[in-house]
């Protein structure tokens, strides 16, 4: 078994913790189905958040939300680069594998154009 990295990334309506839970979850369940990854598999996370959203820490609606007590996750800010796509949630979830499994990464509404 290996550990890979998979990609996701959303765009916030508002800087709110009700849209941080909102765009945290659907990002984080969207991850998980395209990837099939079980709770027990996942490594860690890390969670950026662009400097315009500071309202709440998205390891928190993980660990609440969907149980993941015993996933390390860190938040940080994104770094503030002129012209980059603002209110963005970004996550790297790194999960434990088979050598073969390709990850698919997850860019859902205005993240959409990161792709």
């Amino acid at each position: 078994m290996i550990t890979k990295g998979i990609r996701g990334a959303i765009s916030v309506d508002y800087n709110s913790e009700s849209s941080i839970k909102d765009a945290t979850l659907e990002l984080l369940k969207s991850m998980v189905s395209q990837n099939n990854i079980q709770k027990e598999n996942i490594s860690h996370v890390i969670f950026t958040l662009t400097q315009d959203l500071n309202a709440a820490f998205p390891a928190k609606f993980a660990r609440i939300d969907l149980g993941w007590d015993n996933v390390a996750m860190m938040c940080y800010h994104e770094l503030d680069v002129p012209n980059s796509l603002p209110m963005c949630l970004r996550i790297m979830m790194v999960v434990n594998c088979d050598e073969n499994f390709i990850p698919k990464f997850v860019y859902l509404k205005g993240a959409s154009k990161l792709r």
